[in-house]
């Protein structure tokens, strides 16, 4: 018989979360949406459901984690799913980025996750069980493109973070998987959910300024669909030993394997400098 799991997905109002609450609810799993304002929108979104419970949570408000996971806990029992997947991307040249500008970046894309995995852990820590799903970009790699270091940065962060909690999560039965998607059609790319620097450099014209320049007409045309990542989340949700890397989308598969490339090469045309740092005896 097969287990009925209960989901926390944070930033579920469009995009990746709403795609992936729809498809866990497909499943008949039940799921804790939460988005920032208006869950009564996503209710309508899937009327009279008993398996969905929509609630508010702001990310970057740790207190809004804990009284996610206390409802959750008073509704479902339990949590054996969590998608960390709210964020927003900020378009700037490293440069062009203000202080406040990169730090309202970090504080949803890295603290964010950090707030809700405080309050999640200690429910997974009890059952002994559960799979943190955190959702990076390809730019979590591989910051290929101009524009994107600083949104890259974040996804860095998650990727570490990612690493060092499969490490010390696996003895006590929780798994963790990264994911890196690739290029969707999200919405990602709107003004709702792309903010752009307010300062701008002339002199990034012809790298920041041609990528700007070309974004209004890729939106919308990109080789991702966001139902089809939904349904690729539950199936990772249901695989017996999860990756903790997971790529999805042809696009991010080609970068990851370029970058791989790419890094194996320099390691090769540099190794002597590389090995030049270490005692010439062992200490």
């Amino acid at each position: 018989m097969k287990k009925q799991k209960v989901w926390l997905v944070t930033g579920a109002s469009k995009g990746f979360g709403f795609e992936i609450t729809k498809s866990a609810l497909e499943n008949g799993d039940r799921v804790v949406a939460t988005v920032r304002n208006n869950p009564e929108e996503l209710c309508n979104a899937f009327p009279d459901n008993p398996n969905l419970l929509s609630l508010v949570l702001d990310v970057t408000r740790e207190l809004d984690g804990w009284s996610a996971v206390d409802a959750a806990i008073q509704k479902f029992g339990r949590i054996d799913v969590l998608v960390n997947n709210a964020g927003y991307s900020l378009f700037s040249a490293v440069e062009e980025a203000s202080d406040a500008e990169v730090r309202k970046q970090f504080d949803t894309n890295v603290f964010g996750v950090l707030n809700v995995l405080r309050a999640v852990l200690p429910i997974m820590r009890k059952q002994k069980s559960g799979h943190i799903i955190n959702i990076s970009a390809l730019y979590g790699f591989a910051v290929e493109l101009p524009g994107y270091g600083i949104y890259g940065a974040t996804k860095f962060a998650i990727e570490g973070i990612s690493e060092g909690l499969a490490i010390e999560l696996k003895p006590l039965g929780i798994h963790v998987t990264v994911v890196e998607p690739g290029m969707f059609t999200t919405g990602l790319l709107d003004s709702s959910s792309m903010a752009e620097a307010k300062h701008i450099i002339a002199d990034y014209e012809d790298t920041v300024g041609y990528i700007r320049k070309g974004i209004p007409s890729f939106n919308g045309k990109q080789p991702g669909s966001p139902a089809k990542f939904g349904r690729a989340i539950v199936a990772l949700s249901n695989a017996p030993e999860p990756p903790v890397h997971l790529p999805l989308g042809n696009d991010s598969a080609k970068v990851y394997r370029t970058k791989a490339v790419l890094m194996d090469r320099e390691l090769e045309a540099w190794k002597e400098l590389t090995g030049s740092t270490d005692h010439n005896k062992i200490l």
